[in-house]
């Protein structure tokens, strides 16, 4: 049973929190994906054009990193969480109800940068405590928060029939102790503790105080900066493929119908829906760092296929599902990835989920730009190219990885597609 047994085992001692935390992720999901099939209703409901409905986005993840960045402060405690994340899906639920009234661009962005904010609150909070709790196993549980990984875990030792156990209530340990009893002995050492020379951070500010640098390698900042630069290119890509391959599709030369076109939304979220699925029991085996390689040159890989058959409407429909499939499970793999790196500080969450909000922010409006002045190709054109600086920027991570004092190479069969990984343990 092995490692199936001691991930059930780390699920069932953890279930509330863990079921509490996913929750909250479905309201953060409904405002990322209902933004790309709306896009031609909202521009029709403001009397907007393009190139003004994009500030609408713009609005939206702008408070997003605003959001993330100040997520942090609300986690000093688990109840500031539990409140924090209780506050971010109501509001989120009253913007919803909105949006329909909005039909002036300008309240249409300040009801979206409302959105925002909350999404980048949860986004911060909840990832942040679900890696406080399963650590070393994180990769696995930031994945789709869907009842399908209850039960592929719970399953593993037929939880679903026989729970002796008594389930611990939420707010029953202190939230840096949610998981109590370590999973194995030799795990004891990756949590934190007084001694560490990095001492855990508050938030995104309290990061970066001069007293929490000194000694501090210089690889211990290139760490951050270049995990953070991937999903700047990755997050920002799924925010800006999402919000206009229903434009682009509709415009020449494939100049889809209407109806036809906004299935291709549907179909990216349905396939980064399924990739998470199917990552759940992969993450168990493969290692985060090989998880983002593929994931990054898949991506590479499916944008150039669609730019060399640009003309093709089955393949722009293969591409998007394959898009959705490579790019699901790069901010959760990263995210624990470079949180195993870094002992588990805290620090990395902020500042990965923080540099993932940019990009969305950022990424969009410069897409929006281009495909308004360059056309419709260019839209294929700026994926691979953000690709390829994605990649890029994964390559330098490895090696500054390999640079980080402390690192111990562990045997060759766990290194990721022939470059040597490692764990890193401040002793």
């Amino acid at each position: 049973m092995g490692c199936d047994g001691r991930l059930s085992g780390l699920l069932r001692r953890n279930l509330q929190p863990t079921l509490t935390y996913w929750s909250v992720f479905f309201s953060f999901g409904l405002c990322i994906a209902f933004l790309g099939p709306t896009l031609l209703d909202l521009r029709c409901q403001t009397h907007s054009s393009l190139s003004q409905i994009s500030w609408v986005f713009f609005s939206q993840q702008l408070c997003l990193l605003l959001g993330s960045a100040l997520g942090g402060v609300f986690k000093r405690t688990l109840a500031q969480s539990l409140w924090a994340l209780f506050t971010s899906s109501l509001a989120i639920s009253l913007v919803f109800a909105i949006i329909p009234f909005c039909s002036n661009v300008k309240v249409l962005a300040s009801v979206m940068a409302l959105a925002g904010l909350a999404m980048g609150c949860i986004d911060t909070v909840a990832n942040m405590q679900l890696v406080r709790i399963y650590q070393k196993d994180s990769a696995i549980f930031l994945q789709l928060p869907v009842p399908m990984a209850v039960l592929y875990l719970l399953s593993k030792e037929r939880l679903l029939t026989c729970c002796p156990q008594r389930r611990p209530l939420l707010l029953s340990a202190d939230e840096l102790a949610l998981e109590t009893q370590p999973p194995e002995k030799e795990d004891a050492s990756s949590l934190p503790t007084k001694s560490q020379p990095y001492p855990a951070h508050e938030d995104l500010f309290s990061c970066c105080q001069r007293k929490n640098f000194r000694g501090a390698p210089y690889s211990f900042f290139a760490i951050h900066i270049t995990a953070a630069l991937v999903l700047f290119m990755t997050d920002g890509m799924t925010g800006a493929y999402s919000t206009f391959v229903y434009s682009y599709a509709v415009e020449k030369p494939l100049s889809m119908g209407h109806k036809v076109a906004g299935y291709l939304p549907s179909l990216f979220w349905g396939f980064i829906t399924l990739g998470q699925l199917v990552s759940i029991p992969i993450s168990s085996k493969v290692k985060p760092a090989t998880m983002v390689f593929i994931n990054v040159v898949g991506v590479v890989v499916t944008y150039l296929v669609l730019l060399a058959f640009s003309y093709n409407v089955i393949f722009l429909f293969v591409g998007t599902a394959s898009l959705g499939l490579f790019l699901s499970s790069t901010f959760p793999s990263m995210l624990a990835y470079t949180e195993d790196i870094l002992q588990y500080k805290g620090c990395a969450t902020t500042v990965l989920v923080t540099g993932a909000s940019i990009g969305e922010m950022s990424l969009q409006m410069l897409v929006g730009w281009i495909f308004q002045a360059q056309g419709s190709y260019s839209f294929l054109v700026c994926g691979v190219i953000f690709g390829c600086l994605a990649f890029t920027f994964y390559i330098l991570l490895l090696f500054f990885h390999r640079m980080h004092p402390g690192c111990s190479s562990v045997p060759i069969q766990d290194k990721p597609l022939g470059m040597e990984s490692s764990e890193c343990y401040q002793r």
